[in-house]
């Protein structure tokens, strides 16, 4: 994998890591003012999707080391 290659998938992670936790505040603020609940479950499953996509950029760029 090129330095650029993994220059652009560090980039992509940070920006979704920022996403994962604009979407956190916006679940805790809709929680505090009593939103739908139905709204909120699906705020947290597009959160979860946002940390399995993390994971496996995280995973693309560390690569697996057997001891």
């Amino acid at each position: 994998m090129s330095d650029q290659d993994q220059a652009e998938i560090r980039l992509e992670f940070a920006r979704l890591k920022q996403e994962h936790a604009d979407f956190d505040a916006a679940i805790n603020a809709m929680i505090a003012t009593g939103c739908d609940p139905l709204q909120i479950q699906r705020m947290k499953k597009k959160k979860l999707v946002l940390k399995d996509r993390l994971r496996a950029l995280e995973s693309s760029v560390i690569p697996d080391i057997i001891a």
